[in-house]
């Protein structure tokens, strides 16, 4: 079934470079002072901004292509080396410059909302998330691919929102180890994710030589 096999690259991917639990520490950090009432809030709108965001341009993807005058493979082959770098940073157990920067965390502590800025973006829906759904939306076949990369934007996200909705016990059982652990699984899977998209970009680029 090519939905169902669409649907199983675009979790792993989406989820990869999602990856919640990497947002965990600095979810805790933002919403230490936080009542617990607050910080469940937080979560939430966390994971609604990843959702819409994530769906926004997961619809716009391709106008946005023939606006620019982009196709899908250079778009494929870019996104492609933007992920393989995220995910090198995540195999090194690091916090990718592209979801957050220190100078975002710090501003961000000082705000007593951060759920939409900066979990909700750009660490949740940062630019490697916003590239892989537009490839991923680019690169659908049919109706019910893109149905299928719905669905999955709104598992990540729910994944995202119960993770971070028991952050405080996630962050107990996992441990630092233990979620760099997840962190370097996920950074290895999104490298061979994102190599495949610069492989099927170069493929789609250049067909004769592959004849």
């Amino acid at each position: 079934m090519p939905s169902l096999s669409f649907a199983l690259v675009a979790f792993g991917s989406v989820f990869s470079i999602v990856d919640p639990f990497a947002a965990v520490p600095i979810f805790l950090a933002l919403t230490g002072k936080h009542a617990l009432g607050d910080r469940k809030r937080v979560a939430r709108q966390a994971a609604l901004t990843c959702l819409g965001v994530l769906a926004l341009f997961a619809t716009v993807g391709p106008t946005l292509f023939r606006f620019f005058g982009i196709t899908i493979p250079a778009f494929r082959i870019a996104g492609g080396i933007l992920l393989f770098a995220v995910a090198l940073e995540m195999m090194h157990a690091k916090v990718s410059h592209t979801k957050t920067s220190p100078a975002e965390e710090a501003d961000a502590a000082a705000q007593q909302d951060v759920g939409i800025i900066p979990v909700g973006i750009p660490l949740l829906s940062g630019p490697g998330a916003i590239a892989t759904v537009m490839m991923l939306s680019g690169s659908s076949s049919s109706a019910m691919d893109h149905v299928a990369l719905y669905v999955v934007i709104a598992l990540v996200a729910g994944i995202a929102w119960i993770v971070l909705h028991f952050a405080s016990g996630v962050g107990r059982v996992l441990g630092t180890s233990g979620m760099n652990l997840i962190g370097r699984i996920m950074g290895l899977i999104l490298a061979a994710v994102a190599v495949q998209f610069v492989l099927d970009g170069v493929h789609d680029a250049f067909p004769k030589l592959f004849v």
